[in-house]
């Protein structure tokens, strides 16, 4: 199975909207609870970043026997270095950002353990691709 969705910047409205979506398919193809609760932090996380760091983005979902495959490609300001971007509480979320809740530096820690495997490439002044696998 394979999904595509859009997310902008700034659409805190929405932000979510992708993550319910997977979880409604997960629940519907009977995939373990605890499994589908570690997925859809991961990727709640990672929406959350392009809504809040990025231009736009795009969220690849593929889904088989064995694994979930998510994608998430977004067009931004890249992240300068990501080791120091992967440390709890380190954020470069703007003040408006912090108000409405988020922004607190634990997105990618949190992406991170809630994944089997995480890969974050990123370029400055392009944009940033996570890429999140759990195994099924």
């Amino acid at each position: 199975m394979h999904f595509e969705y859009q997310v902008e910047s700034g659409d805190f409205l929405n932000a979510g909207s992708t993550s319910s979506a997977v979880k409604k398919t997960l629940k519907q193809l009977n995939v373990n609870p605890t499994i589908i609760k570690r997925t859809i932090v991961a990727l709640y996380e990672a929406e959350v970043n392009i809504v809040a760091h990025a231009y736009r983005g795009t969220i690849y979902v593929d889904i088989d026997e064995q694994s979930i495959n998510i994608r998430l490609v977004d067009e931004g300001p890249g992240i300068p270095d990501i080791d120091q971007a992967m440390q709890e509480g380190f954020s470069t979320a703007s003040v408006s950002v912090r108000e409405m809740g988020f922004g607190a530096g634990m997105g990618l820690p949190n992406i991170k353990n809630n994944s089997d495997k995480l890969t974050i490439t990123s370029e400055v002044g392009k944009g940033t691709t996570v890429e999140i696998y759990n195994k099924l």
